[in-house]
């Protein structure tokens, strides 16, 4: 069997693949479409179970749960676990249409809401009788809730040591986690009644959870329409921690209740539990969380011989979650390929600091490879947090960080070493207040030791981590900088802070990022073989010992000896969205002013012009998955085997 280049780990050694071909002795059947369906029934395809619950309570390791098509109103609650790779319990669709999992409910129920008052512009308060704006209200049913009404809780309750109120704007913490939905769109929750005056599509809960007020767009009649309310927290989750060797597959999950993290709890959550295989499923509109496959809560215990992670999640499709996308504590030994995110971070609750498309703490000899990250908002595509250790991120597309500080955060990192490659980085527009970033014309600002704090978006950012290695990727388009690590000196844990040192920046394209492509602490790392594309104006920086200097790659060279097969280019990379591909073509232009500077400093005006640099093991593949070319001793810098060729974006191609 050939080897995969793209599993092997900063250590050398490949990823740790566990997986087997489950072998079934039961088969168990669910169809809440067929016309005898029951859960007083066997479970045969003749007989079967209304819910998958029904199946859930029974299954036992060696079974498999058949959905058939049909939207389900529950949530799943596995009752045991299987006992190894080869006998796992399995849920999964059927495979004769659609099955969804929805936590919400349908309701009928609605009158004119009346007795409050729509504040409208310049103070001035009306009845909505007389605005022309109509909204409604629904009575909501105890019975649908048993127990958990989300309506009554707002997004954050457990944990809030981390929260900087005092840079945080606390509405949307302190919004309740029911949300309401028209015809499959999600409605925005406003914190008071007069909020439905100013836009439509909003929603507003009173103070004591039992009642809603909604308005619709073009201010509609909601019975024209389908209203769903969310009424249940999860969508697939064991209420036993620690159950282990599940495989879910092929459901839509959608509509879950959760509240903000931490406590980690996803619309589909391995609680605890380990060897999960959660595959070809969608999870849509979570109002937090969408997939948990970690320790919760860093306030549980972990027993001794107790394991938490191992876990694949391939192929899925995480629309629109509130907070966080993946999430897991202490998760090990994790493979999370294949998967689309893209919608993550519309809660605004970056502040919070467990908000990503990816956020997992003390990740160790994990895979993270061929994932979409599209439109992120106020949060990282990926963020490690922690005592991460020999993980590799490999040939992903970080597509569009909206406000977002960072594209890939490593945190707190002091052992091992943690490698990024073959990766697309693209457009991360910073999370900064524009206004409060002082205009200083003229020669105000050239004695200045430190840039405004206001401006970030950074494509790689560490933050007291050593020994990061960045190669062969595409850094592009970044508000500030490509790369940007910082040292932490005083978050000493048990025995002392993060340098950032030791990082190792080879074989890299940096593409017109906004200040930087690099931006190191010191001089203790490493930068070899980049190619700096459309950079300008002291674009390689070290910060300490102060002054920081500021330099291009001459300076760069002459002062520090980096990046000696180094080179900068001027041509561009056209990445086109709807066709999802991108190229490299030569620029119609030259740096602006400077008409003999191209000559200079050695500008490469023709992408086909870029020359091998040396390769970096253990990255001997391209974006494709392709080995690389080892042509004279050298490699192409970035993640294509060649530029001026049309590459896909999607990873997942090959």
């Amino acid at each position: 069997m050939k080897k995969d280049l793209t599993a092997i780990l900063p250590n050398g050694q490949s990823f740790d693949f566990w997986e087997k071909e489950p072998v079934f002795d039961r088969v168990l059947h669910v169809d809440c479409n067929h016309p005898a369906a029951s859960d007083a029934n066997d479970g045969s395809e003749k007989a079967p179970f209304r819910t998958i619950n029904a199946a859930a309570r029974i299954a036992a390791p060696g079974t498999r749960v058949l959905v058939h098509r049909g939207i389900y109103r529950e949530c799943v609650r596995p009752a045991a676990g299987g006992e190894s790779p080869g006998k796992m319990i399995s849920y999964e669709a059927a495979g004769d249409g659609d099955v969804i999992i929805r936590a919400s409910e349908e309701v009928r129920d609605f009158i004119p809401s009346t007795g409050w008052m729509l504040r409208r512009d310049f103070g001035r308060t009306t009845p909505q009788t007389d605005s022309g704006i109509r909204v409604w209200e629904h009575d909501l049913d105890p019975d649908m809730f048993r127990g958990y009404n989300p309506f009554c809780a707002v997004n954050i309750l457990h944990d809030r040591l981390f929260i900087e109120y005092e840079k945080t704007d606390m509405t949307t913490y302190l919004n309740r986690r029911g949300c309401v939905f028209c015809d499959g769109e999600a409605l925005t929750q406003v914190p008071l009644y007069n909020g439905m005056s100013r836009a439509e599509n909003t929603y507003w809960v009173e103070a004591n959870g039992q009642k809603i007020h909604f308005r619709l767009k073009g201010d509609a009649d909601p019975k024209d329409h389908r209203i769903e309310i969310t009424v249940r927290e999860q969508c697939l989750a064991p209420e036993i921690p620690f159950l282990s060797y599940i495989r879910v597959k092929g459901f839509k999950c959608e509509h879950a209740a959760t509240g903000a993290p931490v406590p980690q709890r996803g619309a589909i959550s391995a609680y605890r539990g380990h060897h999960w295989i959660i595959e070809d499923c969608e999870v849509n509109w979570s109002n937090a969380l969408a997939i948990d496959a970690g320790n919760e809560c860093w306030h549980h215990s972990i027993e001794p011989g107790q394991v938490v992670g191992h876990s694949v999640i391939r192929r899925c499709h995480i629309r629109d979650a509130g907070v966080c996308g993946i999430a897991g504590l202490w998760a090990s030994h994790m493979l999370i390929e294949d998967n689309i995110i893209e919608g993550t971070g519309w809660q605004k609750m970056e502040l919070s600091w467990e908000a990503g498309a990816i956020k997992l703490h003390n990740s160790v000899d994990g895979l993270i490879r061929r994932n979409i990250f599209r439109n992120t908002f106020r949060a990282d595509h990926i963020w490690l947090d922690c005592g991460n250790i020999n993980n590799r991120i490999t040939q992903n597309l970080f597509l569009d960080g909206i406000e977002q500080r960072e594209a890939i955060f490593i945190e707190c990192t002091r052992d091992g070493v943690n490698l990024i490659d073959n990766n697309i980085i693209w457009n991360v527009e910073g999370r900064f207040d524009p206004k409060k970033i002082p205009d200083e014309p003229g020669s105000k600002g050239w004695y200045k030791l430190r840039e405004d704090e206001f401006v970030n978006g950074y494509g790689i950012y560490g933050e007291g981590t050593d020994r990061l290695f960045i190669v062969h990727n595409l850094i592009a388009k970044c508000r500030h900088s490509g790369y940007y690590l910082k040292p932490v000196p005083f978050r000493t844990g048990i025995d002392r802070g993060g340098t950032s040192r030791k990082a190792r920046i080879f074989n890299n394209i940096f593409y017109d990022c906004g200040e930087a492509a690099i931006v190191m602490p010191t001089a203790d790392n490493q930068s070899d073989g980049n190619l700096f594309v459309r950079e300008k104006g002291g674009y390689l920086r070290v910060m300490y010992p102060e002054p920081e200097v500021c330099l291009h790659l001459p300076a760069w060279q002459e002062f520090y000896g980096f990046d000696m097969n180094g080179a900068n280019g001027w041509f561009d990379f056209d990445l086109d969205r709807e066709k999802g591909t991108i190229t490299a073509k030569p620029a119609q232009d030259g740096p602006v002013g400077f008409p003999d500077l191209i000559e200079m400093m050695n500008y490469v005006r023709d992408p086909e012009q870029v020359r091998g640099v040396a390769p970096v093991a253990p990255v001997c593949t391209d974006w494709t998955g392709a080995e690389r070319a080892d042509e004279d001793g050298g490699s192409l810098p970035g993640p294509f085997a060649a530029l001026g060729k049309e590459y896909s974006i999607d990873p997942r191609k090959g």
